[in-house]
């Protein structure tokens, strides 16, 4: 697939979700959605930037947004990390890396001098209208939900 680019409409999914059910994009049409993309329940990054959504979660609710967590995770992982650190926003599971592949985030990485395939922590703002607005990629956790959060505030009234 084509690496997606501001402008263009974001894919659509349905998966499992914390909790039970499913989530999918198209339930939120009309609505802004941060959609990030992190590599692993509870390790200290990607818990770090769970926390931060959560705690601007009220601000992304006035804003009428959503905020999706998505990593390959099974839902039970999900649920537990949400449990042990009172977490608020949807995390998605996508055990198959279909969807991560569909937004581009499941890629080559390295470490340790050995080279592997996982997720790129990437950030995907959609607008009211399905198509994508802003993309972070390589995201660095530390002031990442409020920049995410002004983008928002950016996007005006919907």
């Amino acid at each position: 697939m084509a690496e997606l680019a501001p402008g263009d409409l974001a894919p659509d999914f349905e998966l499992p979700r914390d909790g039970g059910g499913t989530v999918s994009l198209k339930e939120f049409a009309g609505r802004p959605v941060v959609l990030y993309f992190y590599p692993k329940d509870n390790t200290t990054g990607c818990t770090a930037e769970a926390i931060d959504f959560t705690a601007l979660a009220p601000e992304f609710e006035k804003k009428g947004a959503v905020v999706i967590g998505m990593s390959a995770d099974p839902v039970k992982s999900h649920d537990k990390f949400i449990a042990k650190h009172g977490l608020t926003v949807i995390l998605a599971s996508d055990e198959d890396a279909k969807v991560m592949t569909d937004y581009g985030v499941w890629r080559e990485k390295s470490m340790y001098g050995r080279t592997f395939l996982g997720v790129v922590r990437t950030t995907f703002l959609i607008g009211p209208d399905g198509h994508i607005v802003n993309i972070w990629d390589k995201v660095k956790v530390k002031g990442h939900a409020q920049e995410v959060l002004d983008a928002v505030a950016g996007l005006g009234d919907i």
